[in-house]
């Protein structure tokens, strides 16, 4: 490394570049936002835990679900809503550990998201073996690999962005430190960094995707030879709400990560990572929800016995 280079201890986030009285605007906004993502997924984690009667392999991961929902906005928005109000500077070390958790959380939704279509299509496709098939010792080492591998994956990029030389400049046109903008700091070539993104994108994302709609396919096919009219209703309801939620998040990483950066300019990416740091994990536990009546029922039961109590 040169001598004329310096390394970087803090950066500057520039965020939303727009006016003073829209940033007020986005800042209580988002700050509603998040609070509903907290709520919300805070809900659900309670419901499912103190409700016997969704104490099953669907609801054990969509409660880790609700956990990464939760770990991953309050990951990205604090520091989203702290730039809004003009606190744009962090000190390159928590910026690295953010870049971390983010990928960390990100990798766990959707290997978690893999794993609960894996479980819809054992309960549809394979009912008479569901409980062997889906025991608790399987579903406990299902959910644990699925954070164990995505911590791991993270500490590989963190490595690989560790060993960079950075030293300016100083500022990322982002709201939070995003891997593909935090590598736009190096003062060296990151090829290897970009090859083993593009990689872990294939693997995690492209994959897991073929995967889910291909359990997808014979899902339907095994629904719509339901005889009971009750029942393929309560399949499709199921099976819905968790399409509803893989088509947001895979949807939107595929596009921020696979697809060419130059038909993305930076604003634009902002947008596509508001889908997935605050949009998604607040609209997921409204999904799972509203169209799954067997949490609705649960909150029914659980608010008539608060006030009874």
């Amino acid at each position: 490394m040169g001598g004329n280079q310096t390394w970087i201890t803090q950066v500057t986030l520039l965020g939303f570049q727009v006016e003073p009285t829209l940033e007020c605007f986005l800042f209580g906004l988002f700050s509603v936002f998040y609070a509903f993502t907290l709520l919300g997924n805070g809900v659900i984690l309670g419901i499912i835990c103190l409700d016997p009667r969704l104490h099953t392999p669907m609801y054990f991961f969509l409660s880790h679900l609700a956990i990464v929902d939760m770990s991953y906005a309050s990951n990205n928005v604090p520091k989203m809503l702290a730039n809004l109000v003009n606190q744009r500077t962090i000190s390159f070390v928590p910026c690295l550990m953010q870049t971390f958790l983010y990928l960390a959380f990100a990798v766990t939704e959707c290997l978690i998201l893999v794993v609960m279509s894996y479980d819809r299509y054992v309960a549809i496709c394979h009912p008479l073996h569901y409980a062997v098939i889906m025991s608790w010792r399987v579903c406990t080492i299902l959910a644990a690999a699925s954070w164990v591998f995505s911590f791991l994956l993270a500490l590989v990029h963190l490595v690989l962005l560790l060993r960079l030389p950075f030293c300016g400049p100083h500022k990322i046109n982002h709201f939070f430190c995003e891997i593909l903008s935090v590598l736009k700091l190096a003062c060296a070539d990151t090829r290897l960094n970009q090859v083993v993104i593009f990689a872990a994108c294939v693997f995690i994302l492209v994959g897991p995707l073929c995967w889910v709609l291909a359990s997808y396919t014979r899902i339907l096919l095994a629904i719509l030879r339901i005889q009971s009219g009750e029942g393929r209703r309560k399949a499709f309801s199921t099976c819905s709400s968790h399409l509803c939620v893989v088509g947001l998040f895979f949807g939107s990483a595929i596009v921020m990560y696979m697809a060419p950066q130059s038909r993305h300019p930076e604003e634009q990416q902002k947008v596509l990572s508001l889908f997935y740091s605050l949009f998604n994990p607040m609209l997921n536990p409204l999904i799972y929800s509203l169209r799954n009546a067997e949490v609705k029922g649960a909150l029914g039961r659980a608010l008539r016995k608060e006030r009874l109590s």
